[in-house]
C-alpha cells in the first residue's frame, strides 16, 4: 500500500521519481433547491451578492488550497482551473470543474474540492432563502494523464 509506511502509519506518497505529465481532472456536483432559489439567483435577487460570482472564486480557490484541506494530497502548480454552472430550468443547479496542471501527480482531487467548496459557497450565500438544499452526488467525470491512464465515466 503506496500511502502507509513500514510502521503501518500514513504517509504521503514520494511522488520524486515520477514524470511530469499533463494532467486534466473534470468534476461535477448539483444542488437542488426550489424553483424561486434557483430563479433568485438567475436573477440576481440573494442578499448577500452575485452567487455565481462568489462561487466561481471559492471553487477556484478550493482547488489551489486542496492540499491544505486533504491530508495527502500534494501542493501542486496549477495551471488552470475553470468553474462552470448549468441548470435544468427548474430545480437544480450544475456546478462543474476543470482543473489541469503539468506535473507528477493528478488533479482529481482539486477537481471535486472545486465543485465542493463552489457548492458549499451556493448553499451559505443562499441559505437565507432555503435551508433544505441537497448538494450531490459529486462525482469525478473524467481524467487524462499520469500512469494508470485516462478515466471516463460511463
Amino acid at each position: 500500500m503506496t500511502h502507509f509506511n513500514e510502521q503501518g502509519r500514513a504517509r504521503m506518497v514520494d511522488i520524486s521519481g515520477k514524470t511530469p505529465t499533463v494532467r486534466v481532472a473534470v468534476a461535477e456536483t448539483k444542488i437542488s433547491m426550489l424553483p424561486s432559489t434557483l430563479e433568485a439567483i438567475k436573477e440576481g435577487r440573494v442578499g448577500k451578492g452575485d452567487v455565481l460570482a462568489v462561487a466561481q472564486v471559492a471553487g477556484i480557490q478550493g482547488a489551489k488550497r486542496t492540499s491544505d484541506w486533504i491530508p495527502m494530497c500534494h501542493p501542486l502548480p496549477l495551471t488552470g482551473v475553470d468553474i462552470t454552472f448549468t441548470d435544468n430550468g427548474r430545480d437544480e443547479l450544475f456546478v462543474a470543474a476543470t482543473v489541469k496542471t503539468e506535473g507528477k501527480t493528478g488533479v482529481e482531487m482539486e477537481a471535486l474540492t472545486a465543485v465542493s467548496a463552489a457548492a458549499l459557497t451556493v448553499y451559505d450565500m443562499c441559505k437565507a432563502l432555503q435551508k433544505d438544499m441537497v448538494i450531490g452526488p459529486t462525482l469525478l467525470r473524467s481524467k487524462t494523464g499520469g500512469k494508470s491512464g485516462d478515466y471516463v465515466r460511463p
